[in-house]
């Protein structure tokens, strides 16, 4: 019998499972070490390595045979898996340096060196475990504190930690909103290392209870809403030999580091995130000097990927320049205002590898930039990423011609060796086409079903945006359309497009949405009334979302009944008070300003008169559950009739497969009642 589209969607982790992933080439690029899961259905993420000469592949590190079959997580790698959003299992993270690699199962550490693996003790759960430049010292987190262990003596001491504050660990701001999922750096000669300190004390303290078992205790976290208090973090030079130096920033958040053979940089960002800062450090003194500061009046966008230095010193940089997001090598922007760039990935020798849009923001392409010349790697439609090293470049892809994702390595001659990918087929065949819609061309595409005949009948209509900043659903890969096309199969036109806010058009389009959220529905109602296709039943229309595109969903049957007749609306964020401060404060401003009214939802509950399913994992402590409950209690205040589906123990994520399978299919049947 062949297994349904949601229950392999859900098996599959939305049929990431199987795809290699987290590349690191070795200096002179002559391997290829990564993460893939022995088949497209088995969450157990085991390490695998590529001869480039020779495009064998051998698998390094299987954590069944070690015995790792059921993890059992410190609670603080739990909560790094939910911020990186890791819904696999096995060794999802690694270190590699000097031929040794360094892995965690179930908080013990591993170290991988010649084929042999041996678990090094340690005094508790193991965190974050990072090599040396010469892969001599492995440091890693336990406890909060920071520690190294010498691999050639086995001696193991704690190098940083205190009670009430950690060491070495990313904040929750840091790694939900900053994509900083780390708090250490290592200095090239392995003497010292960069280290942030972080104070939770000031932030306010939420409980996540879970109401299936009240015997239980609820969770307490941190959490830094809008306009509250963050938590405070310090930078260090520690070394070795137990000395502290204090490296002083002024702005309230640390958004990076790096310290290479040309010495440490940080990026600090400030509250108001209108004023972004790269500062050198003297590793002596802890003394920072201003290499520039980037300011607008709305905010400043960080890029992946930067600070970093060529091999002759330049700095690497990504700033806005003459109306685009540019390339900076030294003083000076390398790459046209019309190229938009999406994030450096490497930095081999004097080449920068880098991801950038042009004209398409659908399409995602991969560039190097070398001595004053720029080169395209990819030039086929779709999205394209990689890693360089030693010359040798990965070149990931996906587009909307093949299934999945492919990779090939380049060798120096130009010649290619895959690495596979065992993936589960989705079984679906999308009927979609791109678009540019409205007044302002926005990136739209419509799926239909594949047994639809045009001019046969009218199709109901289900918009199916995320629609918020900073992420993007149309592009040019098969991959971000397998459940848009399954909703089509069920028998509705699916539209998907990103609006104002989305990245990939230049800085002003990305601010479009600065101090008002609501525009994003504007959006989406002039992409729908744009809509050429005449089979589309406008008088059926519904709208579903999950997190911005959750609020997005209740936002359009709350303000806009007369176009939307039904919505789903999962983990929304109702009242922006609620939500985190720098993701908020960066749209918004702080609630003081008094932009947060206009963009909540609470105060519409009265308003509703169309169909809404409000679904909510009660153990989110990303959009936590009080989002749901407080506009459901508002609705019912007002008596409006809505419904609830509270998921027990489910996070942000919903990776239980049970869970996620009758997700959609409950979807499904609540849309087909409601639209009659």
């Amino acid at each position: 019998m062949t297994e349904s589209f949601p229950r392999l969607h859900a098996r599959t982790r939305r049929f990431t499972l199987g795809v290699p992933r987290g590349f690191t080439l070795t200096p002179s690029g002559d391997k290829v070490i990564f993460q893939r899961t022995k088949s497209g259905t088995d969450p157990v993420t085991c390490l695998w390595e590529l001869d480039v000469a020779s495009g064998e592949e051998r698998l390094l590190v299987d954590p069944l045979i070690l015995g790792a079959a059921e993890e059992e997580l410190p609670p603080e790698e739990r909560a790094r898996r939910e911020r990186a959003r890791e819904s696999a299992g096995g060794v999802v993270g690694f270190s590699y340096a000097g031929h040794r690699i360094v892995f965690t199962l179930s908080g013990a550490l591993y170290v991988w060196e010649a084929g042999e693996i041996r678990w090094l003790k340690t005094p508790g759960g193991v965190i974050d475990p990072r090599l040396s430049p010469d892969g001599g010292k492995v440091a890693y987190v336990s406890g909060g504190r920071l520690r190294v262990q010498d691999l050639e003596t086995g001696s193991d001491f704690e190098v940083a930690g205190e009670d009430g504050a950690t060491w070495g660990l990313a904040e929750f701001i840091a790694s939900e909103e900053l994509d900083r999922m780390r708090g250490y750096w290592w200095s090239p000669d392995a003497s010292a290392l960069l280290v942030a300190r972080v104070d939770d004390s000031p932030v306010q303290i939420w409980h996540i209870a879970d109401p299936a078992n009240p015997g239980s205790d609820p969770v307490s976290v941190a959490y830094p809403a809008a306009g509250t208090a963050n938590a405070r973090v310090n930078l260090y030079i520690v070394g070795l030999d137990g000395i502290r130096t204090e490296v002083p920033f002024e702005h309230e958040y640390l958004v990076t580091a790096s310290w290479d053979a040309f010495g440490p940089l940080i990026v600090t960002l400030a509250r108001d995130q209108r004023s972004l800062r790269l500062l050198s450090v003297d590793p002596t003194t802890g003394g920072t000097t201003l290499i520039r500061e980037d300011v607008d009046e709305a905010w400043v966008e960080a890029a992946p990927g930067v600070p970093a230095h060529t091999a002759d010193g330049a700095v690497v940089w990504v700033a806005d320049a003459d109306g685009g997001r540019r390339l900076f090598v030294g003083a000076d922007p390398v790459t046209p205002p019309s190229l938009q760039v999406r994030s450096v990935v490497d930095v081999d020798d004097n080449v920068v590898l880098f991801t950038a849009s042009g004209g398409d923001p659908a399409q995602v392409q991969l560039w190097a930039y070398a001595q004053g010349t720029l080169s395209p790697l990819s030039t086929d439609a779709g999205v394209f990423t990689g890693r360089r090293s030693g010359g040798v470049t990965v070149v990931v892809a996906q587009s909307l011609d093949h299934e999945g994702v492919s990779v090939r390595v380049i060798r120096l001659d130009g010649s290619s060796a895959p690495i596979a990918s065992v993936a589960e087929r989705p079984g679906l065949d999308l009927r979609i086409s791109l678009s540019r819609a409205g007044s302002r061309e926005l990136s739209t595409a419509v799926l239909l079903p594949s047994w639809h005949v045009e001019g046969s009948a009218k199709l109901p209509v289900l918009m199916d945006p995320y629609g918020g900043p900073h992420a993007q659903r149309v592009l040019h890969s098969h991959r971000m359309f397998l459940e848009p096309q399954w909703w089509a199969e069920q028998g509705f036109a699916v539209i998907v497009s990103d609006g104002r806010g989305t990245p990939g058009r230049g800085p002003a389009f990305e601010r479009e949405v600065h101090h008002d959220f609501t525009i994003t529905l504007d959006d989406q109602v002039e992409v729908l009334q744009s809509m050429p296709h005449p089979d589309l039943d406008l008088t059926k229309v519904a709208i579903r979302g999950w997190s911005f595109g959750g609020y997005l969903a209740a936002l359009a049957v709350l303000r806009r009944p007369d176009v939307f007749h039904a919505a789903i609306a999962g983990a929304p964020v109702t009242d922006w008070r609620l939500y985190d401060t720098a993701y908020t404060e960066r749209y918004l401003g702080h609630p003081s300003e008094g932009h947060y009214e206009h963009s909540s939802l609470l105060a519409d509950a009265e308003k509703l008169e169309r169909p809404l399913m409000l679904i909510h994992g009660l153990a989110d402590d990303n959009v936590v559950a009080a989002h749901t409950l407080r506009l459901s209690s508002a609705l019912l205040a007002a008596g409006r009739p809505h419904t609830v589906l509270p998921l027990s123990g489910v996070t942000h994520m919903t990776p239980q497969e049970v869970v996620a399978e009758n997700l959609l299919l409950l979807q499904v049947e609540f849309l087909r009642r409601a639209l009659g």
